[in-house]
């Protein structure tokens, strides 16, 4: 009886021991193909510079469908990641908000609103009110995830919302002005969306007045005033300096209302091609565009009827980058193609975008045809280059990147709204420019979905008869094994007897 108690009292403390090192030495291993669970190094870095603690409140029903539910579940993964990086400075609590009518109202005066889902219940399909938001808490400041939507990148969307809060001097954005570039009120979408973690302002650049330090990348938007030789140098200065670049630069324009398009010339086109970058003064045709209205008379009426226009092409072929992840469309208008010839092995060129297959270019000036009926004959030259990044190492040490986009208008709020990829498009890429972190690289990492039911027959079947028979083999093996160790022992007793 006294050995049996040492023994229960051993490997108590054995247990409370294991648990109490697993705590300080905790290790998983993520077996996913993308390492979905596993944290970035930016992620990591935003979380030991926590200074003062953080709350989570995750607003998450219960009781949802399987595919719904492992959202919750995933969440709940990474939260535990983020508060062992934190050295406790991030505290969460679960809550259900279809509990009760409290907690309902607590929610939604948190600014997290329900959406409605299908469930099915008895073999009926039923509406059910589900809640997937998140509140984020420092201080007297608050973000808010309403909805975490099933497969969304949580990592980006969570590290970013930190960061939001966390930070609070923004690294500042320049937006050139002087030489007719586009406005802060033009560019309000962008601003918008830059101003979460940048605080975005105007600057002034000519031959005697020069970037400020603190200004890690400087956008120039559709400039139409000639850009001195002065301020050019000081755009070399700057990027010599480590500074980055992001142009929006229109080479031609065209004209609606007189059916005409022209090359124009502000300067930094030359400023560009003496480092090997030519923006061609032509038009990029596309198969694949946006279409304009026409009036059109028929007998004693006037009607307008909408065209497609090719010289407003919709780009949607993108490079694998971070500052293009996840980008469907982007429309631009009277784009120009670009074209690298390497000066040096110090200089690179990485294409971004690209028009369609079906797509060609066409030299200023032009006469636009807008009846014209467009056939595949019309477009030979495809997969135009309308955006990309040009990179420079200095003998100092210091790389600049030049981000540069060969339409000048597609980010500009004019008459409506800018089409959302449009404004994506723009952030995206001062995000790139700007955020050391690598913190963009996690857009797109969201948790891949594999539901059994888009499977193929054949692997359905194979993985149905491996669930079954598996824990029979194994249970097999471990009989067969077992069976053999009672041999041995007894084939060992007997010898002993023997002797």
């Amino acid at each position: 009886m006294k050995k049996t108690n040492i023994t229960i009292v051993l490997i108590l403390g054995i247990l409370v021991f294991a648990n109490l090192v697993s705590e300080q030495y905790f290790f998983r291993i993520d077996l996913t193909e993308d390492k979905q669970y596993t944290l970035s190094d930016a992620t990591k870095n935003i979380m030991k510079s926590l200074e003062n603690p953080i709350t989570v409140k995750a607003y998450f029903s219960e009781n949802l469908p399987p595919h719904i539910a492992k959202t919750k579940d995933d969440f709940e993964a990474y939260l535990i990641e983020y508060a062992r990086k934190s050295d406790d400075n991030l505290v969460y609590t679960f809550i259900n908000p279809n509990e009760n009518e409290e907690k309902e109202r607590e929610a939604v005066e948190a600014g997290i609103n329900p959406v409605m889902i299908n469930v099915r219940e008895k073999d009926q399909m039923k509406q059910q009110k589900a809640f997937l938001g998140v509140v984020l808490e420092l201080e007297d400041r608050k973000e808010i995830i309403p909805f975490m939507q099933p497969g969304a990148p949580m990592e980006y969307l969570l590290s970013s919302s930190i960061k939001k809060i966390a930070v609070t001097n923004k690294p500042e954005i320049g937006l050139m002005s002087g030489y007719g570039q586009a406005s802060m009120g033009e560019l309000i979408q962008v601003k918008t969306a830059l101003d979460v973690l940048y605080d975005m302002k105007s600057i002034t650049v000519n031959d005697s007045v020069t970037v400020p330090e603190n200004i890690k990348t400087l956008a120039v938007v559709r400039p139409t005033d000639t850009i001195s030789a002065g301020a050019l140098q000081q755009l070399d200065s700057f990027l010599k300096n480590g500074g980055n670049l992001f142009i929006a630069l229109n080479r031609v324009n065209g004209d609606l209302n007189n059916a005409y398009g022209s090359a124009i010339t502000t300067g930094i086109e030359k400023w560009l091609a003496q480092k090997g970058l030519e923006v061609r003064d032509d038009f990029v045709v596309d198969a694949q565009c946006a279409t304009i209205g026409v009036q059109q008379r028929q007998g004693i009426f006037n009607f307008t009827s909408n065209v497609a226009f090719p010289y407003i092409p919709i780009i949607n072929k993108f490079a694998n980058h971070p500052a293009t992840k996840g980008l469907e469309a982007v429309v631009m208008q009277f784009a120009s193609s670009l074209n690298f010839t390497p000066k040096d092995s110090l200089t690179t060129f990485t294409p971004l975008a690209f028009s369609s297959e079906n797509s060609a270019s066409m030299p200023a000036p032009q006469f636009f045809d807008i009846q014209k009926e467009w056939s595949e004959r019309d477009f030979t030259a495809p997969h135009q280059v309308v955006a990309g990044v040009l990179e420079q190492q200095y003998a100092s040490g210091k790389r600049s990147r030049i981000f540069v986009v060969a339409d000048g208008d597609f980010p500009i709020s004019q008459s409506q709204q800018v089409q959302g990829d449009n404004v994506n498009f723009m952030v995206n890429a001062i995000d790139w420019l700007s955020d050391d972190t690598g913190l963009i690289d996690l857009r797109t990492k969201g948790i891949t979905y594999r539901p059994i039911d888009k499977l193929e027959e054949g692997t359905k079947t194979t993985l149905k008869y491996l669930n079954f028979l598996m824990p029979i083999v194994l249970v097999f093996i471990y009989g067969v094994f077992r069976m053999q160790m009672n041999k041995n022992k007894r084939s060992r007793r007997i010898e002993e007897n023997y002797e």
